[in-house]
């Protein structure tokens, strides 16, 4: 359990940088493409930047897992620390925006999420409900690990957790796939993403309506997968 405080407090401290490096880019490219402050419908930006965009969410996504790896010595705990640093990461993100150029103006305030396979977009509460429960989740499966119970998560476990994400990143590509369906099939639009009207039809697009059906049911079975799976280790550490 020592070494897990221990590895608990660099992993924090670790992820709160990260965030504060998010929010450093993300300030700087609103600078560049929105000087008069960020709002919907998105800006053209030209070619190079947006695969270097696509990219650093890549090598965002490669540095946590990174974390996740070293801090962990099994595969749960792995993913606990992975998780636990997104969730650390992400919620920090949106504190440092706030304290640095007082955005967002509210929790309600819709945000570009992600930008792979296709725009994700949602209230800023969203990203940071989902970042508690994956702190939740990190944290039942670390505390047990400290007391040496064998903390593996079970076949119909992950069922739930990955129906539940799924259900969570549904919602949040909800609005963009309803837009683009309009103009394009998925073939057509990756098939023509080099095309300018595909990409001046994708900068056209302002949220609308966010799922809230699909993001309220991703977060129940994620929050009864966690219950479960606390219930079961409980059980067994006596």
């Amino acid at each position: 359990m020592k070494r897990i405080r221990s590895t608990l407090i660099l992993v924090t401290v670790f992820s709160i940088a990260m965030g504060f490096m998010e929010s450093a880019i993300v300030i700087y490219l609103r600078e560049i493409l929105y000087p008069e402050g960020f709002a919907f419908p998105l800006k053209a930006m030209p070619a190079d930047l947006s695969l270097t965009e696509c990219l650093r969410e890549v090598a965002t996504i490669v540095m946590l897992l990174a974390i996740g790896f070293m801090a962990g010595k099994s595969f749960s705990q792995r993913f606990a620390w992975f998780i636990y640093a997104f969730a650390i990461w992400d919620i920090f993100f949106y504190v440092f925006l706030k304290i640095l150029i007082n955005w967002p103006v509210s929790v309600m305030t819709w945000d570009l999420l992600f930008l792979i396979p296709v725009i994700w977009t949602g209230p800023i509460i969203t990203p940071v409900i989902v970042s508690v429960t994956m702190i939740l989740l990190s944290m039942v499966i670390l505390y047990f690990s400290g007391k040496e119970v064998f903390s593996r998560i079970l076949i119909y476990e992950w069922i739930l957790i990955i129906s539940g994400a799924l259900g969570i990143f549904i919602s949040f590509i909800w609005d963009f796939s309803k837009y683009i369906s309009r103009y394009y099939s998925i073939r057509e639009l990756f098939m023509k993403l080099q095309d300018q009207s595909v990409m001046q039809t994708i900068m056209s697009y302002s949220p609308a309506k966010f799922n809230w059906g699909f993001f309220t049911a991703g977060e129940l079975i994620l929050l009864i997968a966690i219950f479960l799976y606390y219930l079961r280790l409980r059980k067994k550490s006596g």
